[in-house]
């Protein structure tokens, strides 16, 4: 399966995104160490970004492996206590990556049918075990202490749900040239062109960092209206993003965000998801969202309720957001007017909040402040942050300053500044 979807794209393409990942997206330094987090039908990919890390001069490259369809057996066959465990050994690796300063890879497929015969339940249980263990790992990834990137490759079924209407190796192709038009890795220098990308966030994260809003607005047609309060001193961040040592890097292949961390308890009104959530392989869909003094006091799904709920009731954090998000509907992806059915994707056509953990980027300071500081400034603290995404066509966008006053900053969609 692997090798076949790699035959539909040129090397020299493939090459590029590879190239783009290690250069751009975690932006590997001299005799780092990197770690590629890849499942085993990726192969081709993994070992192109690996040659493309030692030519950038990484003192070493170790490919993470998983698998899938194990994964399925895992889930569907291991002892009930075993779902509430993850391993010491597990974390130690993690740990050891952390100490060493690795940078992290994960190539991610949208395999949407994989586990749909497997308890969301069961599923949720384990996520829980592993992001508890590896706490520590994924509070260093939200802060940007260690540098990662996400890019993803096609998977035929993923194909086949974004493409309905044609063959399957017609769909692939399709959905490869999306990935790579949207990750900005089908021109001709990638590399310059990110940093031209990375000049338009800065920006407007200027203009809106120097604003200051008390809060931001939202309303479509779709039945979305919600008033989001910011924090005193938040930060917005998006596009490229600097590691603890001052070092830039792009977490996310594609990216068009540029986001903030809204004040725990000021959040409020009604919010519609305008595409599929897809958490732990499961489709969430036709879904809304209530919110009172901050927290999800109502929901609703037609399709995935079940799995909506587990999501909401992670922990007490996950009631609650830690992140909105601006994005223009013209960008690469948003112009295709596709339904992607992959998170990665469907955040980077349109406005989304993150359910669960802040990061303390997102506030002036905030690497330097204690949990209780951060708590104090409405910060707030998950397992886990799960973005959402319920921008529109005719989505609307105001900042709220002091006094009432309001700042139009999105119409239709598209940026106004």
């Amino acid at each position: 399966m692997g090798k076949g979807i790699y035959k539909l794209i040129s090397e020299a393409e493939l090459r590029k995104y590879a190239e783009l990942a290690v250069l751009a997206g975690v932006n590997l330094q001299q005799n780092q160490l990197l770690i590629i987090h890849s499942d085993i039908q990726n192969a081709v990919l993994a070992r192109l970004i690996q040659k493309a890390a030692y030519e950038a001069g990484a003192s070493n490259v170790f490919i993470d492996w998983t698998d899938e369809q194990s994964a399925k057996e895992f889930y569907l066959h291991a002892a009930d206590r075993v779902i509430d465990h993850f391993p010491d050994w597990q974390a130690a690796r993690f740990k050891e990556w952390d100490d060493a300063g690795a940078a992290y890879i994960h190539i991610i497929s949208e395999n949407l049918d994989v586990f749909k015969d497997v308890s969301s339940e069961r599923i949720s249980r384990f996520q829980k075990a592993s992001r508890t263990k590896l706490s520590d790992y994924h509070a260093k990834i939200r802060s940007h202490q260690i540098r990662w990137c996400l890019l993803a490759v096609p998977y035929a079924a993923w194909a086949g749900k974004v493409f309905p209407s044609l063959s399957i190796e017609e769909a692939l192709q399709s959905l490869w040239k999306l990935i790579l038009k949207g990750s900005r890795a089908d021109r001709e220098n990638p590399i310059k062109d990110w940093e031209s990308h990375n000049r338009d966030f800065e920006f407007r994260k200027k203009v809106l960092n120097e604003s200051q809003f008390e809060a931001l607005h939202f309303t479509n047609s779709r039945g979305t209206d919600l008033f989001v309060g910011l924090p005193e001193n938040h930060r917005y961040i998006g596009g490229g993003v600097q590691d603890k040592n001052g070092i830039p890097f792009f977490p996310n292949i594609p990216t068009e965000e540029i986001f903030t961390a809204p004040h725990k308890y000021k959040v409020n009104g009604k919010l519609v998801g305008t595409k599929p959530l897809i958490y732990g392989g499961s489709v969430i869909d036709d879904f809304y969202l209530i919110f009172k003094d901050g927290r999800i006091t109502d929901y609703y799904a037609a399709k995935g309720q079940d799995v909506l709920q587990d999501l909401i009731e992670t922990d007490e954090g996950s009631h609650y957001l830690g992140e909105i998000a601006l994005v223009s509907n013209q960008s690469p992806l948003a112009q295709e007017d596709t339904l992607f059915y992959n998170t990665l994707f469907d955040e980077n056509t349109a406005c989304h909040i993150g359910i669960g953990n802040a990061s303390p980027s997102n506030i002036q300071n905030g690497m330097d402040q204690s949990e209780e500081e951060l708590e104090a400034a409405g910060m707030n603290t998950s397992l886990l942050l799960v973005n959402v995404t319920f921008g529109s066509e005719d989505m609307k966008v105001t900042g709220i300053k002091e006094g009432e006053t309001e700042i139009l900053l999105m119409k239709d969609g598209d940026f106004q500044f």
